[in-house]
């Protein structure tokens, strides 16, 4: 209001007047109003939009403030800088409305972020800045002498764009001898003029007035206009044409056709002759109507002769003149009105759309602004809007004809990343019309949706001894976001692995998810291991998921079969010991071999590849065993060597090889003899070799006669025992098989029926003895055949040994017995002393499982009792 005050200061009066009319803005709920004059200059402002609707300036600047019209005019703009409301164009409030009042502009503010829609209605008050004018400079009448006092004629009214108090007020009419102005207000707010005879005419006095009509309207300062009007005077006919009705009234579809027959209107005249003919016009104010419609002059018929628009005109007011050949008129009213046919159809308008949304968006979000607009009236203009009901959206309206499309459900980009969305817009007319828009409105993607693996866990395969770096297999996870959000990066867990962490045996390409190995593997140590991959995406924060990927490693033929027995060892050598009496299929020995290896790689077979006669003996292709395959005879050689080779099923195959030796002999003595040329250890010390010998003469005489008596005597009991000797230097070691040995699976491993056991001698380093035995009394014998576990039966030559062994002395003394014995024995035989003999009664088995639990001390001072008996045998 200041501003306007301050544009008054500048002009004339006048326009001090005209800008005090400006009335106040009033703030309604939702709706902003302001009335200024016409004709203001541009830049002139209307409003302070943010004071009114207690807005600040950044508000206008943050959501995009913008005016929004519905026919498009751009009279009011908006100053986002200072804002406030200017006039942008001149505005002429006779163009813009014409005679309607009150006169306003109608516009909307949309600002964005968030949307809001303020109405804002601009009434633009009339000035006084059109005169009253006629369409015609002179008007002629005739009019009979005869016409009586209080004849009508009807007269043309004056136009004036202004409205209000502005437009015209009054008429004068000059000189008022004999007519006088008659004033008749219409249903329209208009006024018709009548100029009324009050005064008879005489012809020959004159036949012709002329008299002048003024239109005054009420405008400050006033306005005028007049016409000329010339009164001719004519020859006497009594009797005007009357119509049968004063006022018609008539109602035409706007869709009806052209020559269309509206009304027809009808008079009478007493006259007679020509007198009495009667033709019928439109009066001649009412010529507006004449491009519309046609009135036929003799039958008074009125047919439509263009097409009507319910939209632009909705009545007509025709004035209809009959008129005799006597010049005696009458005037009647012809009303039309105007239906409104459903002939438009609903305009849709999108003024505001937010494209693309996020898939996160809350629930009634507004996506877009919508105007929607239809010209007819009444349940014709009256429109229904509304959207598939399938779709996670609703359409909501906000004011009248203005709808706000907003989001009823969740979105899932996943799901459904684009949305068309298709708004109708129906009328209630009948038939009614519609109209459509759609929108593609697209989802912005969330990071919702963490990396997903095709399967729960995951197995690879790889053989042992690879190189580092190979690849072991790839993962791959999905997303499905979109963009960042489904970039997927791999990543392995830190966690123990055997004592060590898993990215010292392994990594993961961070790109591609590929499994490296790190190192080369052993099957042999390690058989499997299980990681586990984290998948993680690009988004903000980042989503993750695990996957457990189990790594087997598979075995490779890389270690060749190990013997287990016989040993094979590098100062000694050891023989087996076959009867001559042994039958085809005797049981030599077994060869026992090993491999680490797994499955069949670790599958053993056993051949001979070597023998002194081939013909002798053969080895179990699966069990590794050495028989007789004939009949021993005496031409057979004691000294047999066999070489054996065990090869396993790997491809390729790895083998072993070792040599077996085989005395064929019934006796010892017969083997020493075979073997006595077999080198002695280097280790051994001549010179006590030297005392052995002397030692051997001075005591030979005292003892050979009651050593050989006890030899005779035991070796019967050694036999039965079948106890083997070995030798470190060329002594061969006789194994000895107990009765019971067998063969249980044939698979060429030990069996759990025996126990293998080593023995020392108290000087040897290097030669060892090795006794197969049944386990003691202590060991179970499983029962193949049962479900049960059985005690294991003593042999007979077991019992012997236990009811011989004296129960009154202690074992150890047994041992220190044995040990002393073998001193002297060794010394009469010139044998070196690390060969051991088992002196009965006391089991050889039992007095060195004895020597060897001991140890310290305690061995030294058994080793010792041997050398003293040595020694006192040396002194004798």
């Amino acid at each position: 209001m200041a501003a306007l005050w301050r544009l008054s200061k500048e002009g004339n009066f006048p326009m001090r007047l005209l800008l005090l009319s400006v009335c106040v803005a009033e703030i309604a709920v939702g709706q902003v109003r302001y009335s200024i004059p016409e004709e203001m200059s541009t830049g002139s402002v209307v409003g302070n939009i943010v004071q009114d609707l207690g807005l600040d300036i950044k508000r206008l600047k943050s959501g995009r403030a913008r005016i929004f019209t519905e026919d498009g005019s751009e009279y009011i703009g908006l100053n986002i800088e200072k804002g406030t409301l200017v006039v942008t164009k001149r505005i002429d409030r006779e163009e813009l409305c014409k005679q309607l009042s009150p006169c306003s502009l109608h516009f909307q503010l949309i600002l964005e972020n968030p949307m809001e829609l303020q109405r804002i209605d601009v009434e633009i008050t009339d000035v006084n800045d059109n005169s009253p004018f006629f369409s015609k400079k002179e008007y002629s009448f005739q009019v009979s002498e005869s016409a009586s006092s209080g004849s009508r004629y009807l007269l043309e009214s004056a136009k004036d764009p202004d409205v209000a108090q502005n437009t015209i007020q009054t008429y004068k009419l000059n000189p008022t001898d004999h007519f006088k102005l008659n004033t008749v207000s219409r249903s329209d707010g208009t006024k018709n003029i009548e100029m009324v005879l009050h005064t008879l005419l005489d012809r020959e006095k004159q036949d012709e007035h002329k008299l002048t009509l003024t239109a005054l309207d009420g405008g400050n300062p006033q306005k005028s206009g007049s016409v000329k009007i010339n009164v001719i005077v004519l020859d006497a006919n009594d009797n005007a044409p009357v119509f049968s009705q004063s006022v018609y009234r008539v109602i035409v579809p706007e869709n009806a056709p052209q020559g269309t027959a509206i009304v027809r209107v009808s008079a009478t005249d007493n006259d007679k002759g020509e007198n009495q003919e009667v033709t019928y016009s439109f009066s001649q104010h009412t010529n507006t109507v004449s491009s519309l419609f046609n009135i036929d002059h003799q039958t008074g018929e009125i047919t439509l002769i263009a097409v009507l628009d319910y939209e632009k005109v909705k009545h007509y007011e025709i004035d209809v003149e009959a008129t005799d050949n006597g010049g005696l008129t009458d005037a009647c009213n012809v009303l039309i009105e105007v239906t409104d046919i459903n002939d438009n159809p609903p305009v849709i308008s999108i003024i505001s759309l937010s494209n693309p949304i996020p898939e996160d968006s809350e629930l009634n979000t507004v996506i877009a602004m919508i105007n929607i607009k239809d010209l007819d009236s009444g349940k014709n203009g009256q429109v229904h809007c509304f959207i598939n009901p399938e779709l996670p959206f609703k359409i909501k309206s906000t004011t009248p004809n203005f709808y706000s499309l907003v989001s009823a459900d969740v979105l899932d980009r996943e799901t459904d990343p684009v949305y068309n969305i298709t708004i109708t817009a129906v009328d209630k007319g009948s038939p009614s019309f519609s109209a459509n828009k759609t929108i593609n409105l697209k989802i912005s993607d969330v990071n919702d949706n963490a990396p997903v693996f095709p399967l729960p866990s995951f197995t690879a395969f790889v053989s042992e001894n690879n190189s580092p770096g190979m690849s072991l297999l790839s993962v791959k996870a999905s997303d499905k976001d979109d963009g960042n959000n489904a970039r997927i990066s791999y990543f392995l867990e830190d966690i123990q692995l055997n004592g060590m962490s898993a990215l010292a045996y392994f990594s993961v390409n961070a790109e591609s998810g590929e499994i490296l190995a790190v190192r080369s593997f052993d099957y042999e140590q390690l058989k499997e291991f299980n990681i586990r991959i984290k998948a993680q995406d690009g988004g903000s924060p980042p989503l993750s998921s695990n996957v457990t990927v189990k790594i087997l490693i598979q075995d490779q033929n890389d270690n060749p079969p190990q013997v287990l027995y016989p040993v094979q060892t590098g100062g000694s050598m050891v023989a087996e010991m076959v009867p001559r009496s042994a039958d085809v299929g005797y049981l030599v020995t077994k060869v026992v071999a090993v491999d680490v290896d797994s499955g069949q790689n670790a599958w053993l077979s056993y051949k001979l590849q070597k023998a002194t006669d081939r013909a002798l003996f053969e080895v179990g292709l699966q069990n590794g065993e050495i028989r007789t395959i004939r009949q021993v005879t005496d031409k057979d050689a004691v000294k047999q060597r066999l070489t054996v080779i065990v090869e396993d099923n790997g491809q390729p195959s790895r083998s072993a090889t070792v040599i077996v030796n085989v005395a064929v002999a019934d006796s010892f003595p017969e083997v020493l003899s075979e073997f006595t040329d077999f080198p002695h250890d280097k280790e051994y010390n001549d010179n006590l070799t030297f005392y052995l010998v002397l030692a051997l003469a001075v005591v030979s005489f005292l003892f050979i006669t009651c050593l050989v008596v006890i030899i005779s005597v035991k070796i019967y009991r050694w036999r039965q025992e079948r106890v083997f000797y070995k030798s470190s230097g060329n002594l061969p070691v006789i194994p000895y098989y107990p009765p019971l040995y067998a063969d249980a699976g044939g698979t060429g491993n030990l069996k759990q029926d025996f126990g293998y056991e080593v023995y020392g001698t108290t000087d040897s380093r290097r030669s060892d003895v090795k006794d197969l035995r049944p386990f003691g009394e202590s060991t179970l014998s499983v029962d193949r055949s049962a479900s049960r576990t059985m005690p294991r039966l003593k042999t007979e030559s077991e019992n012997l040994l236990t009811e011989v062994r004296s129960p009154q002395l202690p074992r150890r003394y047994w041992c220190h017995a044995s040990f002393l014995l073998q001193g002297f024995f060794l010394c009469m035989l010139l044998f070196p002393p690390d060969l051991i003999f088992c002196i009965p009664p006391l089991p050889l088995s039992s007095c060195t499982t004895l020597l060897q639990r001991k140890k310290g001390a305690q061995r030294k001072r058994e080793r010792k009792i041997v050398n003293v008996g040595c020694f006192f045998c040396v002194c004798l």
